[in-house]
């Protein structure tokens, strides 16, 4: 597998020197940790059986979309981009969650402090611990005090809601197409369009379904093409988006949001 950038958006990677590293938890019980130096990627199995989770590479398309033309020159550094799908929904809606309303540096902070007080770990070799998000039976026994000493006591009562639903529910969301989980998975209160949108793009790496009119996309779109008149708000923007990017909005998307984590460094 050849690429050029990993994307790292996920609050879940850390670094360790030169690497990246990540405890990828496998709906099913497996839990893998994935190691990615340079275009190098090693994988370690922690348990289960199930086999690693898959990587896919993202590039611009050729030909790229006429319209974007200032788009797809910032676009065209980043080469191949290889981004991990989340292999734990439950996992990608938690995340969702902990996303919701705040800034995704506090949603980074927020969720890897939860992660090492409560999540399972690993020791690496160097003596850092790493950490995944503890599970939904976990989330279910935690006290009130173990959200707020965590700074989670506002995302309690819907962690709680989302932790209860994937235990009632999760089976038969695995089975469902990414465009049926979108919509499943706002039965869930506290779930609404934007948090099952990133979610299920998360898990499927489907980016067609990511809310694409959201800050994140208006941002760092402005900053690869600043000479573009992009929209400002959000419903407008997202209605300029699918017209530029057509039938290749899911890359564009991917992309863009690569370019953002290039452009902040998110790990």
């Amino acid at each position: 597998m050849s690429f050029n950038f990993l994307q790292t958006d996920h609050p879940a990677w850390r670094s360790a020197g030169a690497r990246h590293v990540r405890l990828l938890p496998v709906d099913g019980g497996t839990a893998w940790l994935v190691e990615a130096q340079g275009q190098q990627l090693t994988w370690t199995s922690i348990s289960g059986d199930q086999p690693a989770p898959s990587v896919d590479v993202y590039a611009l398309p050729a030909p790229a979309r006429r319209e974007a033309a200032g788009l797809n020159a910032s676009l065209a550094t980043l080469g191949g981009v290889a981004r991990l799908p989340n292999p734990s929904l439950w996992d990608a809606l938690a995340t969702a969650v902990v996303r919701q309303v705040i800034r995704a540096a506090q949603a980074r902070k927020l969720y890897r402090e939860f992660c090492d007080r409560h999540g399972p770990g690993v020791a690496l070799s160097d003596e850092m611990d790493i950490h995944s998000f503890p599970s939904p039976e976990r989330v279910l026994t935690l006290s009130d005090g173990d959200f707020t000493n965590s700074g989670m006591a506002f995302k309690r009562r819907p962690l709680r809601r989302a932790a209860e639903a994937f235990l009632a529910h999760g089976e038969n969301w695995l089975s469902l197409s990414p465009s049926v989980l979108v919509k499943e998975l706002q039965t869930v209160p506290g779930i609404g369009p934007w948090s099952a949108g990133a979610a299920v793009a998360d898990w499927s790496n489907d980016w067609t379904l990511y809310p694409y009119g959201d800050l994140a996309v208006r941002t760092w779109a402005r900053h690869a093409d600043p000479d573009a008149a992009w929209p400002m708000d959000e419903r407008t923007f997202a209605r300029t988006w699918r017209r530029v990017t057509g039938d290749q909005l899911g890359t564009y998307t991917l992309l863009t949001l690569a370019f953002g984590c290039r452009q902040a460094g998110a790990v």
